[in-house]
């Protein structure tokens, strides 16, 4: 059987994730890919760029003008959250796939304008969710989903890190327009990402939020307490306020604990296995990690998208798998500022929080700059 053709691919925005992380998945499946065109409103930031990823890559200054000469296969985008929307809907237009950077919109409503994108030009729109793809977690996810561990019962999702003032001195950080709101969707959003996926479906969120510390539109800290559909009870805390930084996802089963500690991304020897006392020792070893270590990481997600393009289905982390990520972060923001749990399935056309993420409460909403 003939391989499929290299994917012409091009990137939009050139800034350190595109210039770091995706050039260097383009890299690792350079068999697979091939870097076209690149795409920034920054003359000098795209000459650097291109200098960096080689000659043969041309450079464009408007999205239209690369899509027009170029027709690319793929496009990555890894620009402010705001141009994501509609950056990802002119690329299906021109028949593109998309593996965009999180958030891939700022609302549900956004969301779902993709979605018609999708179905009117039959390419597909995938989030960077890169955490879902090294081998522990897929490792983990088969165990859990397969009840090897026993019922889920509780869990914890923690992303404590630490942002200073400097880092929100950039213009676009910290509003509602620009990014769609704080922690909960701009950094949490990868490790509750995973727990959604090692536990599935969520039910119901509780939730809190605060600005305690920075100057900003949107929270710097959240907590849910969230009820699965499978029945297990869950906490989450997103911060950016905490000097020691971790990133943690913890879940009890009937059987064992498994437990991922990292930062800002994970291997195999990050994921651990605690038995509970009635298990018996050959249980315990076919829990052993896979022998092949793939870090979560951008190169990851990369080959899971082009298999699915090779195969004409639709990659993973697009469609209502990653909508239900983002309907939990505005559950989470309509929850924290109603004071009232939330249901899945309840923010709909309609409600306040459908269109944005501060679902205009007073307390929350944007106020008119003078």
């Amino acid at each position: 059987m003939s391989r499929p053709a290299r994917r012409r691919v091009a990137v939009v925005g050139t800034g350190a994730i595109v210039s770091g992380s995706h050039l260097s998945a383009l890299r690792a499946h350079a068999e697979r890919t091939e870097l076209v065109a690149a795409v920034d409103v920054d003359q000098g930031r795209l000459d650097a760029f291109r200098e960096l990823a080689g000659d043969q890559v041309a450079g464009f200054t408007s999205m239209d003008e690369m899509l027009d000469a170029v027709h690319p296969d793929l496009v990555l985008i890894g620009t402010p959250p705001s141009l994501h929307r509609e950056q990802t809907v002119a690329a299906l237009k021109a028949g593109a796939w998309v593996l965009c950077e999180k958030p891939l919109t700022l609302s549900l409503a956004e969301y779902d304008e993709i979605a018609a994108a999708e179905e009117a030009s039959g390419a597909y729109a995938a989030v960077v969710f890169q955490h879902r793809y090294g081998s522990g977690a897929v490792h983990a996810r088969e165990l859990i989903t397969g009840g090897e561990l026993g019922a889920p019962r509780v869990a914890h999702c923690q992303t404590t890190w630490y942002r200073d003032a400097a880092y929100y001195a950039v213009p676009w950080r910290g509003t509602w327009a620009s990014e769609g709101g704080g922690p909960t969707m701009g950094h949490g959003i990868h490790q509750y990402d995973l727990l959604l996926h090692l536990l599935g479906p969520w039910a119901e969120i509780r939730a809190m939020a605060a600005r305690l510390v920075h100057d900003t539109e949107s929270e710097d800290v959240s907590t849910a307490l969230v009820r699965f559909e499978n029945g297990a009870l869950a906490t989450v805390v997103n911060s950016v306020l905490s000097p020691d930084e971790v990133s943690r996802i913890r879940v009890d089963c009937a059987d064992a604990t498994v437990e991922l500690t990292h930062l800002y991304g994970h291997r195999n020897e990050d994921w651990t296995y605690t038995p509970a006392p009635h298990v018996a020792a050959e249980r315990v070893d076919a829990w052993r990690t896979p022998a092949s270590d793939v870090p979560s990481s951008h190169a990851a997600q990369l080959e899971a998208l082009l298999d699915a393009y090779d195969n004409g289905v639709r990659p993973p982390g697009s469609g209502t798998d990653a909508r239900a990520t983002l309907e939990f972060a505005a559950a989470l923001y309509k929850s924290a500022f109603t004071g009232a749990p939330v249901l899945a399935g309840e923010i709909a056309p309609g409600d306040a929080y459908y269109q944005a993420m501060h679902g205009d409460h007073p307390h929350w909403a944007p106020k008119e700059r003078a």
